[in-house]
């Protein structure tokens, strides 16, 4: 099946304003840094350079602590939670009125198809803020005891895959408890969060309640490390969430860790098949495979191996790879150099190790960082591919016989973060449901979020909830 011919439909790049740089967010005041170099941020799908962000140093931490643990004591730790609510009402609103902004920055910056920006994340985002303001005030019946207390000041780390989405992940559970933040977005993609530092000024927010530290390792390490933070909260990837678990061991520091996966994505011969088809297509080439829960192992049953893998195939054939502005793009570009070079590091792996690699033909740009497509077939578990986390949009296909070799396979993994399972049978779901070491099973969809669920991992892919009821719960003390 051939690509309907589209005519371009790009998205206006002048609703956004993007300064030629930025300083840190830190007691509601951009401010230049002290101690750090500027750094660039350019976009993935051009190599263009957006703008020069200051890199916080340890000194520059030091003052962003010193204003969250200022404001938690004197301002939004005494405040009620009906007051506190306001604000986070009032920053949803603002989110919502600076949505198609906010979509572009962060297609921009990130790489992300516009598509996805404004259809998925950033309606995420505020639907988060909106969620947890009405907790604000019903903290006593969240369940985790009589007169839940917050934290005091939370160190927040987050990546670049999607860096509005986990902005909203992390800041709004935590005000809503009463806790104070810092947070460090990724240094590939700073701008969404420095735009949120903006909306922050908007919505009255009391200054130090929420800072915003752009940099790199260096800068989220003064961060997690730094003696007056009382709650880390870190996503990204594994090594980095291990290195942070040695830090504050024997600390008093309450830690949530979201780490990387390596999702099996389980198809029953009795599975719908088109809607299967399309729900490992989104599992994987959605967000370009930077997804830590993305479905990167496909196992199907054997007797509808041949029928799937041509499907897949040729709906690979109709995806869209390029510019991310454009509203017809179904893959955007990859988010670094070095992003790009692990997966194609891993993908030639796969190749060397004797599995055989397919895509589809497609026209990549000259200039920026891309990957099309990829499935690689005749994959065993004893291969890297099916092992490591790839975090591209790079498929591995595996084949099972029985319920119970599908979750043998699906749980021989260092990771337990989701899974999915196509299946017509109910009874067959809730069996594999239980069977599976994973925080998130999916069953006849995937990559589907809400507010109210909570999401997380097993094993190596972290411990902590976030999102729902569980997501506050580890910003209360208890």
């Amino acid at each position: 099946m051939s690509r309907f011919e589209y005519a371009p439909a790009p998205e206006s790049r002048a609703i956004v304003d993007i300064k030629s740089s930025y300083g840190l967010f830190v007691n509601g005041q951009f401010v230049e840094a002290t101690d750090g170099k500027p750094f660039k941020t350019v976009s993935p799908a051009s190599e263009e350079v957006l703008a020069e962000v200051s890199e916080a140093g340890p000194a520059d931490v030091d003052k962003a602590v010193r204003a969250a643990r200022k404001a938690f004591d004197k301002v939004w730790g005494p405040m009620s939670g009906k007051d506190r609510a306001k604000y986070l009402f009032r920053i949803a609103r603002l989110i919502q009125e600076r949505a198609r902004e906010l979509a572009v920055l962060e297609s921009l910056d990130n790489g992300k198809p516009i598509r996805e920006s404004r259809d998925v994340d950033i309606p995420l985002v505020a639907a988060h803020f909106f969620y947890y303001a009405g907790w604000a005030d019903k903290l006593d019946y969240a369940g985790v005891g009589d007169d839940p207390q917050p934290w005091g000041v939370a160190g927040q780390v987050i990546p670049w895959n999607f860096p509005m989405l986990m902005l909203a992940w992390k800041i709004a559970p935590a005000l809503a408890a009463g806790n104070t933040v810092v947070l460090k977005p990724a240094e590939t993609t700073p701008l969404t969060a420095l735009a949120f530092a903006e909306i922050c000024q908007q919505a009255d927010l009391p200054p130090g309640v929420v800072n915003i530290v752009t940099g790199a390792g260096r800068t989220g390490q003064a961060l997690v490390e730094h003696p007056d933070v009382d709650k880390v909260a870190f996503t990204g990837s594994t090594a980095v969430g291990r290195a942070i678990a040695k830090s504050v061991a024997g600390t008093h520091k309450a830690v949530t860790l979201e780490l990387g996966g390596k999702a099996a994505n389980i198809v029953f011969e009795d599975a719908p098949i088109d809607q299967t088809i399309e729900g490992i297509v989104n599992g994987i080439f959605f967000n370009q495979g930077h997804v830590c829960c993305a479905g990167s192992r496909l196992l199907v049953q054997e007797s509808v191996y041949d029928e799937v893998l041509a499907r897949l195939k040729r709906r690979m054939g109709t995806l869209r790879v390029g510019d991310p502005l454009d509203k017809n793009t179904d893959i955007g570009a990859i988010n670094s150099a070095a992003q790009l070079a692990k997966i194609r590091e891993l993908s030639q792996i796969g190749e060397d190790e004797g599995a055989e690699r397919w895509s589809p033909e497609c026209e990549l740009p000259a200039n920026g960082y891309w990957f099309p497509p990829t499935v690689f077939t005749g994959v065993s578990q004893a291969h890297r591919i099916a092992r490591e986390e790839i975090f591209g949009p790079v498929l591995s296909v595996l084949t099972f016989r029985t319920p119970a070799e599908a979750v043998e396979k699906a749980n021989n993994t260092p990771f337990g973060l989701s899974a999915g399972i196509w299946t017509e049978k109910g009874s067959r779901i809730l069996w594999m449901a239980n069977q599976l070491r994973a925080g998130v099973v999916w069953a006849n969809t995937f990559n589907r979020f809400d507010p109210t669920s909570p999401f997380g991992g097993y094993k190596e892919s972290g411990y902590g909830r976030e999102g729902g009821r569980h997501g506050l719960e580890a910003y209360l003390a208890h």
